[in-house]
């Protein structure tokens, strides 16, 4: 006799389900939202929630099982607030980014660049108002000089109670020491984990879920993420 294993299929979404700070495409929506119905899934991003129906829609939102933003810090079953924590970052961390912010040789400053979300702090040198061009420029710059790991370097080496991540193109993720993405699997229910994100490396955003997920795999776009996802047999 087999036995059968449930199975939790957990995504982040920048990247992963859409393009970087865009919609999904009409297309691969309609086909997810079709993988949805027979497949229990799980949306994990570090955006906020009116980004995540703005990038992914209400409908996709609504029929996963659970969706966790801010790195799991807010938890959403259908459009219920289940869980928010607290956290809004320190004095300490809001003038520590503030200097990163005055000594970055980058040249655009666009504002909005400490942003406080459910139990997270998200730092862009750009700033949230960039328009498309202006963030180019900074991941362009940013390839280049590995700017955003250098500060998530030298503020993880001040702040030891804190965690620094790279987050999509420009960001950086903050949060208290394990209130990473891997917080989210205590509300998995699940035997087996997948984890599908863009952003699993060391030092990403995605890499403490994808330590702990019983399986994970680094996409490079949401073209990808539908490639790996339609070898599964039981589409």
């Amino acid at each position: 006799m087999v036995e059968y294993m449930k199975t939790a299929y957990l995504f982040d979404i920048d990247g992963t389900l859409t393009p970087s700070r865009k919609v999904i495409d009409p297309e691969f929506k309609e086909w997810f939202l079709n993988f949805q119905k027979s497949h229990d899934v799980y949306l994990v991003t570090g955006s906020d929630y009116p980004k995540t129906l703005e990038q992914v829609g209400e409908e996709i939102c609504n029929n996963s099982k659970l969706l966790f933003n801010c790195c799991g810090n807010e938890v959403r079953r259908g459009t219920e607030v289940v869980h928010l924590a607290d956290w809004t970052g320190t004095p300490e961390l809001t003038a520590a980014l503030e200097h990163e912010l005055e000594n970055s040789q980058f040249h655009i400053k666009t504002g909005r660049h400490i942003e406080t979300r459910t139990g997270l702090v998200n730092f862009s040198v750009v700033g949230r108002n960039a328009n498309l061009q202006q963030r180019h420029e900074y991941v362009v710059f940013d390839t280049a000089t590995s700017e955003r790991t250098h500060i998530a370097q030298r503020l993880t080496d001040k702040f030891n109670d804190i965690e620094f991540t790279i987050a999509g193109e420009t960001g950086i993720d903050i949060y208290p020491v394990g209130k990473d993405k891997s917080q989210v699997l205590t509300w998995v229910d699940a035997d087996v984990t997948k984890f599908y994100g863009d952003m699993i490396v060391p030092g990403g955003n995605d890499w403490g879920i994808a330590q702990h997920a019983t399986e994970s795999y680094r996409v490079t776009d949401w073209t990808h993420t539908k490639k790996i996802l339609e070898e599964i047999k039981d589409m």
